[in-house]
């Protein structure tokens, strides 16, 4: 029984690493394979593929590439990984259509909750975006918050844009409240941080 890992190889800057996981997966299949009584019959192994790019950073190119490559050489079970959103998007989709199970620490974004078709079969193990933005429309709900919402991030798209995906859940569940009006204001790097300001205090409430 094989399960396909694609994972960051080096960066640790995300804290589903390869460095950080691998230990804990090792772990987990000898703890398995010592169990006899869990899999009887089955030895558990586990293959890797890199979710990196050559800059070592995610990349929606080279995750998907390692799925399939994962996919044709080894015929796992289940997909572990990847943990970015713009990376286990597509994987999540391929594991869909292959029917087999994706299990990830990662994959917040507010559309990997869409279950139903596209990500069927992924299974989320960390906190997701949806969740969050559901708290706070219960704050809203609990304080009569009910007229403004304004929100403020960074964006950068060059990268796995947290900050974004964040906000998208609060920009989707927020208006589930009547009457509410929702605005967003993006800055970035060098940003004219005077005119969020103003905007901030002309909106906010």
């Amino acid at each position: 029984l094989t399960l396909a890992v694609v994972l960051p190889e080096h960066n640790l800057t995300y804290p589903w690493a390869w460095p950080r996981v691998g230990p804990a997966v090792r772990l987990a299949t000898a703890a398995v394979n010592s169990r006899r009584d869990l899999l009887p019959g089955v030895t558990l192994r586990w293959v890797f593929g890199s979710s990196e790019d050559r800059h070592g950073v995610c990349s929606d190119m080279a995750a998907p590439l390692a799925a399939v490559d994962l996919r044709f050489a080894h015929q796992p079970a289940a997909f572990v990984g990847p943990g970015c959103v713009y990376s286990a998007a597509p994987v999540a989709r391929f594991t869909s259509h292959w029917r087999l199970p994706l299990v990830t620490a990662g994959a917040e974004a507010h559309g990997f909750d869409h279950k139903r078709r596209e990500y069927a079969l992924t299974t989320r193990t960390g906190p997701s975006h949806r969740k969050l933005a559901e708290l706070c429309v219960q704050l809203h709900r609990r304080f009569n918050w009910t007229r403004r919402a304004l929100l403020v991030y960074w964006d950068e798209p060059s990268d796995d844009r947290p900050y974004y995906f964040a906000a998208e859940g609060l920009y989707v569940q927020l208006p589930t409240l009547r009457n509410l009006s929702v605005v967003d204001v993006v800055f970035r790097d060098g940003g004219n941080f005077s005119f969020i300001i103003q905007e901030i205090k002309a909106k906010g409430r």
